[in-house]
């Protein structure tokens, strides 16, 4: 990746969309695992989700493009073991197989989602779970952002490193259940559901694949 083209931080805080990803995201997490147990979370960013695993006592490897978000993960006080990676590389080749894999809000910032879903799909181990959020988009807020003209500031095409896939829960499903996820389901968090600002899909992998 260009230094012009990565997704720059500046902090090791977290993101506004925290507040309402981080409740229901953990809920999952926590009957997923409850014994905790490891993680591996594609698209750690600055690591602010990792470290509040790690605090929570789940063993948290992560990877993320950008040099400058994982240099101030790295400099904080964490046991997360976070490195510079890419969703597109062989990380199952490289990191092995997790009974939980993590990703917020990283799938509509890629170029090949397809890639990136056989990455998440490998990584997780037979009969474990993958835990995916993006932003919501449904028929009513898509009337809604047209009604209110907030479509240049929603969709952000000025933004360097911004969302390119604008995902609905049909099509992210459709891709799920293509890559071979079974049992795909979905939350959604932030407003009221048919405004909601981000949703959450759940899905797992089969104990025996035929892939």
């Amino acid at each position: 990746m260009k230094p012009h083209e990565e997704y720059r931080y500046d902090s090791a805080a977290p993101t506004w969309a925290s507040d309402y990803l981080w409740p229901p995201v953990l809920t999952e997490i926590r009957l997923a695992l409850p014994s905790r147990g490891r993680i591996f979370e594609v698209g750690c960013g600055n690591g602010a989700a990792a470290q509040m695993l790690a605090r929570e006592g789940y063993d948290v490897t992560g990877i993320d493009p950008s040099e400058s978000g994982i240099e101030i993960a790295n400099a904080s006080a964490s046991t997360a073991r976070l490195a510079v990676g890419n969703a597109y590389d062989d990380l199952a080749g490289q990191y092995g197989q997790y009974p939980l894999v993590l990703s917020l809000e990283v799938v509509e910032h890629c170029f090949f989602p397809r890639k990136y879903a056989s990455t998440v799909f490998d990584l997780v181990e037979p009969g474990g779970t993958a835990i995916i959020s993006t932003p919501y988009h449904g028929y009513l807020k898509n009337l809604t952002l047209a009604l209110f003209d907030k479509f240049d500031s929603h969709w952000g095409p000025l933004w360097d490193g911004g969302h390119i896939k604008f995902w609905s829960i049909r099509t992210l499903g459709a891709l799920l259940t293509e890559t071979g996820f079974v049992e795909v389901r979905f939350l959604r968090a932030g407003r009221i559901g048919p405004l909601a600002k981000s949703m959450i899909a759940v899905a797992r992998k089969p104990p025996v694949t035929a892939r």
